[in-house]
């Protein structure tokens, strides 16, 4: 394995702890069990890369093939279900209170990292429109959160929250357009970082795209 591999291996190992953990987070605000814990985890980190194999046609998808993710999603679910086990499962108080904060946080980072390594294995696949590469970097990013929400029966955090997709497609779009001038790793770097300065901003300012409010009854 070469340096740029390296690199690469390890932002997806921070993108999977980061989504599993949110993941899991959220399954065990839903008072889910073990099991679904566990599920909502891994949906959470390897379902947008799931997604983005089938739309390349990369079968059977990189999780089956390489199931690296899949496990770490899966251990960091059950640490993360163990924390709060040992703390009598309360969400009260404090970690009540940082709980959001928290999931946002790890959001951004794995919004960031799976963004930028989508469009890196589309590239890799051979496609080098960028139309493609940027969807496949924002479906990548965002398909796990949609799935987990879907799931866990929440309104998707995608089409609500904070400049959520469009942090997404800002850093796709600067992963995109500096690739031939840094090269691959200096460009998956800025478009995380595009991402996550975006989000982070966004939650900071509590940025929002425009909303019809209606008077009606729902």
């Amino acid at each position: 394995m070469n340096y740029s591999d390296s690199i690469l291996s390890i932002m997806e190992i921070i993108g999977t702890v980061a989504f599993a953990s949110s993941g899991a987070m959220l399954a065990i605000r839903k008072r889910m069990d073990l099991f679904g814990i566990c599920v909502l985890g891994v949906t959470t980190s390897v379902g947008g890369g799931m997604i983005r194999d089938l739309l390349l046609g990369i079968t059977p998808p990189n999780i089956f093939r390489n199931p690296q993710n899949t496990v770490i999603a899966l251990v960091v679910s059950i640490v993360v279900f163990l924390i709060l086990y040992l703390r009598h499962g309360s969400m009260d108080g404090r970690l009540a209170a940082v709980y959001d904060r928290i999931m946002m946080v790890f959001d951004a980072v794995g919004l960031g990292v799976f963004t930028a390594m989508g469009i890196n294995t589309a590239r890799e696949a051979g496609y080098d429109q960028t139309f493609l590469l940027v969807f496949v970097g924002v479906i990548t990013g965002v398909g796990g959160g949609l799935l987990r929400d879907v799931m866990a029966q929440e309104k998707p955090y995608i089409l609500t929250k904070h400049i959520y997709a469009c942090a997404s497609i800002a850093g796709a779009l600067t992963c995109v357009y500096t690739w031939k001038v840094l090269g691959n790793i200096p460009s998956i770097m800025l478009g995380v970082a595009a991402v996550i300065i975006v989000r982070f901003l966004a939650m900071h300012y509590r940025w929002n795209l425009p909303r019809l409010e209606s008077d009606s009854p729902s």
